[in-house]
């Protein structure tokens, strides 16, 4: 017999929400003749832009929790004159921080807003995609190497944006977060002399040495330019896989210092089971060792693939949270246009942005809100079982918030699956189902009354959440 169960009285941790991303400037090597907006909402109409909008931040909409926001190359081409080297001092007017980053801002000014209006809030973190070419021995736009004297311009530009932020366009900054995939030193040739492939993103390599140097620098200068509550994340490798092997979580485990100032420990997730040159898995062995002595310690998915866009995705959302661990998860771009060098290796997404102005609703988009709707930030992650590898569950528990106890079931396989769900820990008096599959939308289906056990046919390849109705 099928079976799973749903135990939302056994929490596991807190969650911080799933979350959102808008791609502005990514791979333009020169901003002035290629200006970039990966997101495309430049080729969009204000009507086009604010129904989008809607269907991510307002009540009927995804309801993000977390969002992130990129900080690019090209925010300060060079120190210019009067540029102070003191660390202690900030010149705002040393920085171009809106010419590359117009949509990205607009895209978080107006989606914190229908968030605050429906009585919620986002938590932001910022990411360096890459330094000014300047700061690098290569002194190219995503050169491989900082030089060593200009940490503390880096540490300088990093703030001075976070600083923008929260002053200027009142974005709450919660975390920083040290680099984009700077653990892969293989996408640069050996000897660092050009900026590899012009289909990658920017970066910097990150060792996990400068990674613990930065963990201990920073700290001390967000003191001073007044963020004190602004904490600091490791950076993001690709995967956990790698955060892991590569040393990552081991230098900042022997780094008493570090460890103490680390605010949130991050990665991306792009998970790839076939070994070789991108192999990548949901292990949470290196947040395990730094949880070993900081128990407080978060952690977050801050890109993941949106894979097919289909139940797939939403099953690597299943193991980036019960197999990694994490309390949030942020997919990559979720606003898409074509204009990526070589052809987005994660092409899927929520919207699609073509050139003559016109969108599309992807099936990501569907797919996601199945599962971003029901873990709103505030619930707990709660256990789930399952007796078929093709059937999973998801589950967040109300946990004393306003937010119902919700579990999302998938069904893997390419056949229908009828499964008996024991559900345990909570009053609910029934529940709301939708349901997104082949031909189908996030679709409202009929209430189930809640006497112990629950009796669902899933379809092949599908998505239900489950809502607790008092």
């Amino acid at each position: 017999m099928r079976k799973a169960s749903v135990d939302f009285a056994a929490q596991l941790w807190p969650w911080d929400g799933l979350g959102i991303n808008y791609v502005e400037a990514s791979q333009t090597r020169n901003y002035r003749a290629d200006p970039q907006d990966y997101g495309g909402f430049s080729l969009l109409g204000e009507r086009d832009r604010q129904s989008i909008l809607d269907m991510i931040f307002g009540d009927d909409g995804l309801k993000p929790g977390v969002a992130k926001m990129f900080l690019d190359p090209f925010h300060q081409e060079e120190p210019g004159p009067g540029y102070s080297t003191d660390p202690n001092r900030l010149d705002p007017a040393a920085y171009d921080h809106a010419t590359t980053t117009h949509w990205m801002r607009y895209f978080i000014r107006e989606g914190l807003s229908r968030t605050r209006a429906r009585g919620n809030d986002l938590r932001v973190i910022t990411t360096l995609y890459g330094p000014p070419a300047w700061m690098t021995k290569q002194r190219i736009v995503r050169g491989r190497d900082l030089s060593p004297e200009y940490r503390y311009e880096l540490a300088k530009y990093m703030i001075a944006w976070t600083k923008y932020l929260r002053d200027s366009e009142n974005i709450p900054v919660n975390y920083i977060s040290l680099h984009n995939e700077g653990e892969d030193w293989q996408r640069w040739p050996e000897d660092g002399s050009t900026a590899g492939d012009e289909h990658h993103d920017y970066n910097l390599y990150w060792p996990p040495e400068q990674v613990v140097d930065f963990l201990r620098l920073m700290p001390g200068m967000l003191d001073t330019h007044g963020l004190q509550d602004v904490g600091i994340t490791p950076g993001e490798t690709s995967n956990w896989y790698r955060f892991d092997h590569y040393g990552y979580a081991d230098a900042i485990a022997r780094d008493s210092v570090a460890l103490r100032h680390l605010g949130l420990i991050t990665s991306h997730g792009f998970y790839s089971g076939r070994y070789g040159r991108w192999y990548g898995d949901h292990r949470s062995s290196g947040i395990d060792l730094l949880r070993a002595q900081r128990p407080d310690l978060h952690a977050w998915v801050t890109s993941t693939s949106w894979s097919e866009m289909d139940v797939m995705f939403v099953n690597e959302i299943r193991n980036g949270i019960y197999a990694a661990k994490v309390n949030a998860i942020i997919p990559w771009a979720a606003v898409q246009t074509s204009r990526w060098v070589g052809g987005d290796p994660n092409p899927g997404t929520a919207f699609r942005v073509q050139e003559d102005g016109t969108y599309s609703v992807e099936p990501g988009y569907y797919y996601y809100k199945q599962v971003c709707r029901a873990g709103q930030p505030g619930m707990a992650v709660a256990t789930v079982r399952s007796n078929d590898p093709e059937i999973g569950l998801i589950a967040f528990a109300s946990d004393e918030t306003a937010h119902p106890d919700a579990f999302v079931l998938l069904n893997i396989s390419d056949e229908a699956r009828e499964v008996d769900i024991e559900v345990t820990g909570s009053n609910a008096g029934g529940y709301e189902l939708f349901r997104t599959a082949p031909g189908e939308n996030y679709v409202s289906l009929p209430h189930m009354a809640a006497d112990g056990y629950l009796r669902y046919t899933a379809p092949p390849k599908s998505v239900t959440t489950f809502y607790a109705a008092r």
